[in-house]
């Protein structure tokens, strides 16, 4: 949240937990911005938060579908999944990070973060 509050620093805001309906997306980042027409407008990206533990097994697959349901909701086409790994025997850190791209069950973009 530290990392996101400087991207935000200008005027966005940031939301845990935010409201999509039937459940709740971990981290929603709002940027007001003026549109191409001078009109104010909102830039809203959406990100899930997963973490894969000893029991939980690995957390791609059901974050992918959990994100999607979410980007319906708010009509967004992209989103960003982040899974931390937390089992006893995950690799080290600089083996286990990266970003990668993945594709949601419907088959939008998905910004896939591994930590």
């Amino acid at each position: 949240m530290a990392f996101l509050q400087r991207v935000v620093n200008g005027g966005g805001f940031i939301d845990r937990e935010y409201a999509v309906g039937r459940d709740r997306v971990d981290i929603a980042v709002r940027k007001p911005h003026l549109d191409e027409h001078g009109h104010r407008a909102v830039q809203l990206s959406a990100f899930e938060l997963k973490v894969r533990t000893d029991k939980s097994g690995d957390q791609v697959a059901k974050g992918l579908v959990q994100l999607d349901g979410y980007l319906d909701d708010l009509g967004l086409d992209t989103g960003t999944l982040v899974v931390f790994d937390r089992r006893t025997i995950a690799p080290p850190i600089a083996d286990r990070t990266g970003i990668t791209n993945a594709l949601s069950p419907s088959g939008r973009p998905i910004t896939l973060i591994h930590a």
